[in-house]
């Protein structure tokens, strides 16, 4: 049998190349992904000779979203398969040989399989031309990631099998080769439609989006084989080999219809099935090629997914008047979103993923305005017309607030976590540009459940700034702004208000202490020292209009605030809004830090005071922002910044330097290192100054509070979800070497390919 198989594919290979389609294709398929090729190498070296960094270069040649070769070519496979296989079989039936065929000892298993292995091995050539391409930059990019390049390489291949085995089907059809080649275009993009269809139903929306074929390879793309993917394309060549033999079978037996529909159906059937049974979290398995692990969770993920034992469900509430978050009750939305958590089912595959629809009153001004005489049922069925949803799968206010109680979420799009033992955690979205939580998020909800988190305590009742306020100079944003990506109720801390009037709770382990208008009373004093001494961390923000009061806080710790407001000579700039740049050692405080560094990241301390040192009370010391090394002084003469002009006087005590804005405190106390930060702003973040863009230069206020606080937890949040650097950050060729590189897939290896269909063909004329 093996040998009739050989046989038939050896014919077929032959037939193949003593056509000028075959080579016309690979010339094609040549010349294409030369193209490609170049244009991503010409990109990163340009970049790297004006100094950018190109780390990540492998990534970028070939899985980039923007040319990258195998992301590319995965989109334009479909335009060359049909056009080989269109004549696979309707060739036969055309010109009367399938007779030939059936009078010989063969059966129809034989003749398909082989000539489907014809086209594997044709598949190889196809891919012998993009692993030029690979071995080129294997030899020219630094530390190249060569296992998740092969891989990449696996998924074409097993796309371009997946595309013969159906043009094989389709051309086992019908006599006709165009009809043919126009039939496998359909199948395709039927199979590149259906992931959209019939999502409303569970089952059926499991089996029509595992039927969909686009993207199936980009996993491999990417560096990542999954079971789920490779048993896809595996179950997709035997679906279509199967139908055609079975085609074949009735026309040369004669079999009833019927019959022949029934196994057309049961072989439909058993292929979904099957691939039903791969996609569900439990049977998938998983290798990450790539070097760095890009496709898998951080290692600080795994431990905390390893300690959630029993059973999770995560539900997602959707409301339908949730100005911005409607549409995200779409069904289409439904099996794309269940994919952010692909990767924690990967560790943890018990985790059950439900959706809850619903309506309630939420606060959508735009709505109000547009339906203002409707109750709540009639506004969430007009947007139900204005989505395409289904209003009856939506449940009322009475029906939902029966469940749960969403009105500290404002019933918005929520999602909550609820472990087997009663544990809970909310999952938010968030008003920025990526919206959905990521890794360091969801990580964060997680380890709400496995670990006593750090509780952070906001000092009141002396003028302090607010947590809970929202206005432009409070502190809500950052500390519990439940659409604020970097506050801190989001990336695993608990909030809490402090009063000093009595001991400050053991369960407190950081206190923010910000712009005091007034000093404490003696026993506010004494419960203050007491946690100081009990080596609680503090986060002290001064003020330069309270300097008299916040100097007897810094005065403990041997610190005190200048005279006067740091100003600087800045056309871009008011005079008093000051660039407060990391320093080198920040970066031993949190690895934030370092990265604002390597990125020429500031932040903005407007109205600040410089910090000096007036004693040395124990403390290790860091200073961690300072300001520019030119042209900064202490301003004490001028006071309105916007119309007067600032001039330094040395006479009067105004000293030009460098000045610190915050430092970093440090000492053992008992078995603990107890921490403190303080600055010279209690501006820096707040509300207003999360916003602000300043010419010329990269803010990032936030990372005071990511990276400040990160120190304070002891490492523990927000969860560190960093990966190693990419080591392919360099690329060894020119400019000039480019082109030669170019050329040579462009136009060598094209003429080459070129060359040899012409010789097969003369040497064919001539026997």
């Amino acid at each position: 049998m093996f040998k009739m198989i050989y046989n038939i594919a050896r014919t077929e290979l032959q037939m193949l190349f003593y056509s000028p389609v075959a080579w016309l294709i690979l010339v094609v398929f040549a010349v294409q992904a030369g193209m490609l090729f170049a244009g991503q190498l010409e990109g990163l070296v340009a970049s790297q000779e004006m100094g950018y960094n190109i780390n990540g270069s492998t990534m970028t040649i070939f899985a980039s979203r923007w040319g990258g070769v195998f992301t590319s070519m995965q989109n334009y496979l479909y335009f060359y398969i049909p056009l080989l296989t269109m004549s696979l079989v309707s060739k036969e039936l055309s010109s009367g040989s399938i007779r030939l065929l059936y009078s010989s000892p063969i059966t129809n298993f034989q003749i398909i399989v082989g000539k489907f292995f014809s086209m594997m091995i044709y598949g190889f050539f196809m891919i012998a031309i993009l692993f030029l391409i690979v071995l080129c930059s294997w030899g020219v990019v630094k530390d190249f990631d060569l296992p998740m390049v092969l891989v990449g390489l696996l998924g074409l291949y097993l796309l371009i099998c997946a595309y013969a085995a159906i043009g094989i089907f389709m051309s086992s059809l019908t006599s006709y080769q165009i009809v043919a080649a126009i039939g496998t275009f359909a199948v395709l993009m039927l199979l590149s439609m259906i992931g959209g269809w019939w999502q409303d139903y569970d089952f059926v929306r499991d089996v029509t989006y595992w039927l969909a074929m686009p993207g199936r390879s980009g996993k491999f793309i990417a560096g990542l084989i999954c079971s789920e993917d490779v048993l896809y394309f595996v179950i997709v060549v035997c679906l279509f080999l199967a139908l055609t033999i079975i085609r074949l079978n009735s026309v040369r037996q004669k079999i009833r219809f019927v019959i022949t529909l029934g196994r057309n159906v049961g072989v439909i059937f058993l292929a979904c099935f099957l691939g039903y049974l791969s996609s569900l979290p439990t049977m998938k398995v998983y290798y990450d090629a790539t070097k760095t692990k890009l496709n898998t969770l951080t290692p600080n993920s795994q431990d905390i997914v390893a300690k959630l034992d029993g059973g999770m469900t995560i539900t997602t509430y959707i409301n339908a008047l949730d100005p911005g978050s409607a549409w995200y009750a779409a069904p289409y939305f439904l099996k794309p979103d269940m994919e952010r958590f692909e990767q924690y089912q990967r560790f943890k595959p018990d985790i059950k993923l439900k959706y809850v629809y619903y309506y309630d009153t939420t606060a959508n001004p735009m709505l109000d305005r547009r339906f203002p005489n409707m109750t709540l049922r009639q506004k969430m069925v007009e947007v139900c017309k204005t989505y395409g949803l289904d209003s009856n799968k939506f449940i009322g206010p009475e029906e939902i607030r029966a469940m749960i109680d969403l009105s500290g979420e404002n019933n918005t799009f929520v999602r909550q976590i609820v472990r087997e033992n009663g544990e809970k955690a909310w999952l938010r979205i968030y008003n920025d540009m990526q919206k959905f939580p990521s890794e360091k998020e969801i990580s964060a909800a997680f380890k709400r459940m496995v670990m006593e988190l750090p509780v952070v305590g906001f000092v009141s009742g002396h003028g302090e700034r607010s947590y809970a306020g929202g206005k432009d100079r409070d502190y809500s944003a950052f500390a519990n702004n439940k659409s604020f990506r970097y506050s801190l109720e989001n990336q695993g801390f608990d909030v809490a208000n402090v009063t000093l009037d009595k001991q400050v709770p053991e369960k407190i382990n950081i206190m923010v202490v910000s712009d005091l208008r007034e000093w404490f009373t003696p026993e506010e004093e004494a419960n203050l020292q007491q946690y100081i001494d009990r080596g609680g961390n503090l986060f002290i923000l001064g003020e330069p209009r309270r300097r008299d009061v916040m100097n007897k806080l810094f005065a403990k710790f041997g610190y005190e605030m200048t005279t006067g407001v740091l100003v600087k000579r800045d056309t871009n700039l008011q005079a008093d809004v000051i660039l407060s740049y990391p320093t080198e050692e920040a970066d031993t405080i949190a690895y934030d830090f370092n990265m604002m560094r390597r990125r020429n990241m500031v932040i903005t301390t407007p109205t600040t005071a410089g910090l000096e040192q007036i004693e040395d009370k124990g403390y290790v010391v860091t200073n961690m922002f300072r300001t520019d090394t030119i042209g900064v002084w202490n301003e004490l003469e001028t006071t309105d910044f916007i119309d007067d002009t600032v001039r330094l006087n040395p006479s009067i005590g105004e000293v030009e330097k460098i000045y610190n804005t915050v430092v970093a405190l440090s000492r053992k106390v008992g078995n603990k290192e107890q921490k403190i930060i303080l600055t010279g702003d209690a501006d820096c973040i707040s509300n207003g100054e999360f916003g602000r863009r300043v010419p010329h230069a990269r803010t990032n206020n936030f990372s005071l509070i990511t990276g400040g606080f990160f120190w304070f937890s002891d490492n523990e949040v927000p969860i560190d979800v960093r990966r190693p650097a990419l080591p392919d950050d360099k690329v060894y060729v020119s400019q000039s070497g480019t082109k030669m590189i170019k050329w040579s897939f462009m136009l060598l290896i094209p003429l080459i390919l070129a060359g040899g269909g012409v010789f097969i063909w003369i040497r064919r004329k001539g026997r």
